[in-house]
């Protein structure tokens, strides 16, 4: 293993993620840089009984990535390594984090289709745990995958596409880490388009109402539920022909800056110290957000500043059972003493055709919940997980949740697929942990 800044050593110390909800001391964190270094570092842990795993940037909210072995850091595998313009794909170093894709991609005249609304994330931690955004036709970031390579358990470097180790590549575009550690993802991309975006405050029983038509008329749509009100914002993201028109300067700093972290922040953290007050803070900010329509290319469209921290639960159910679940997600918070002054998000997405993705072989839509960080959650969230459970719910790997592997087998018809592939790849569980064993079995 080579010594010094290309692949520094820290022992003991403790890691925690974005949320600060999760955290974990690793005997050792290794910060590869390359692949080579990275296969040393797998064969070495695994002869010394070590786990591994790796973390990106740390915004999941569980310990998909908390080990007590080997924590690697791949953050200097980074940038993007081919570009294929003919075949409309990018090749990009896993450590790379989706800001500085988006930006690379966007210089050279492209983009990709369709992703969330965070983009500090690495792409392999984002397409690990399900990142997805809102789509009507496309969907989520690991959906756009056209090829990755990844170390696996023997220290090898494992090719996957549609036509080399395709069993491998149905799974491991969204792997939790549990088959391997990804080392560089080729994407689909396509020419830089625009995107008008119109958000417009909505009463809640008008947008449930509405659901169906406003998906199926907008290439991407969601909303946002403000609890204790009957008041939603909801936005609508369309390919145009431009040019580009954004926010005005001091528009986009009101709505996306002042609104949306720095009185946000404020609101929350009054709403943590005196919580009887949460329903009036609610009423209130459900109605700061103004209507307003603009034009970007994709990412700038499609992605937030968020810094308000917070911890968050999402499920994905089938999309028919989308407006039921939130009509009673609101009726249990109008009858709880529960004080919620974070808003619900709702997203949707197409079926896709990977194994353990959210939307594996059924369209969908998803309930985001969110807790501002240091306020209790277990209340809520215990009750939101009643319902969408009910619901057939997938929870979002990424995401608190509390379901098993005996749940997941039963809302998860490949189940058996993904976790018979890591038993051949994986035997010894070099890359197991405490939550792998949770939602995977042994």
């Amino acid at each position: 293993m080579a010594t010094g800044t290309a692949a520094q050593k820290h022992r003991r110390t403790t890691w925690h993620n974005w949320a600060g909800n999760i955290t974990a001391t690793p005997a050792r964190v290794v910060s590869p840089a390359s692949v080579g270094e990275l296969q040393e570092a797998v064969r070495r842990a695994a002869e010394e009984g070590l786990r591994v795993k790796a973390v990106g940037t740390g915004h999941s909210f569980t310990a998909a990535a908390a080990t007590d072995g080997v924590l690697v850091r791949p953050q200097a595998l980074a940038g993007i390594l081919s570009v294929d313009r003919a075949a409309g794909t990018v090749t990009v170093a896993a450590g790379t984090a989706l800001k500085d894709l988006n930006r690379a991609l966007a210089a050279q005249g492209l983009s990709l289709t369709n992703m969330g609304d965070i983009m500090e994330q690495t792409v392999s931690g984002a397409t690990s745990t399900g990142t997805h955004g809102t789509g009507r036709d496309s969907a989520s970031i690991a959906a756009q995958i056209r090829g990755l390579e990844l170390v696996t358990a023997d220290g090898r470097v494992l090719a996957c596409s549609e036509k080399e180790n395709p069993e491998v590549f149905a799974a491991a575009r969204l792997g939790i880490g549990a088959l391997g550690i990804v080392t560089a993802i080729t994407f689909a991309v396509e020419p830089l388009f625009f995107l008008t975006a119109r958000e417009e405050p909505m009463a809640f029983d008008r947008v449930t109402a509405e659901f169906d038509q406003h998906v199926a008329e907008n290439e991407h749509f969601e909303f946002y539920w403000f609890p204790h009100t009957g008041n939603c914002n909801t936005k609508r993201n369309n390919r145009s022909q431009g040019p580009a028109a954004p926010p005005g300067a001091v528009s986009a700093w009101v709505e996306d800056e002042l609104l949306s972290n720095g009185v946000f922040q404020a609101v929350n953290s009054l709403g943590r110290a005196v919580p009887a007050a949460v329903p009036a803070i609610a009423r209130v900010a459900s109605r700061a957000l103004s209507a307003r329509t603009y034009t970007d290319i994709p990412y700038k469209v499609f992605t937030s500043p968020r810094r308000v921290r917070f911890v968050e639960m999402e499920y994905a159910l089938p999309r028919e059972r989308l407006v039921e679940a939130l009509r009673e997600l609101k009726a249990m918070v109008d009858r709880s003493p529960l004080r919620i002054s974070f808003p619900v998000e709702v997203r949707t997405a197409p079926a896709d055709d990977i194994t353990l993705s959210t939307a594996s072989g059924r369209e969908s839509a998803y309930i985001a919940v969110h807790m501002y960080k240091g306020t209790p959650y277990q209340a809520y969230f215990t009750a939101a997980e009643r319902i969408f459970t009910a619901h057939g719910g997938r929870p979002h790997w990424g995401k608190v949740h509390t379901r098993d592997a005996e749940y997941l087998a039963g809302v998860y018809p490949r189940f058996g697929e993904f976790t018979a592939l890591r038993d051949r790849l994986d035997p010894d569980r070099v890359f197991g942990n405490d939550y792998l064993r949770r939602v995977l079995g042994a």
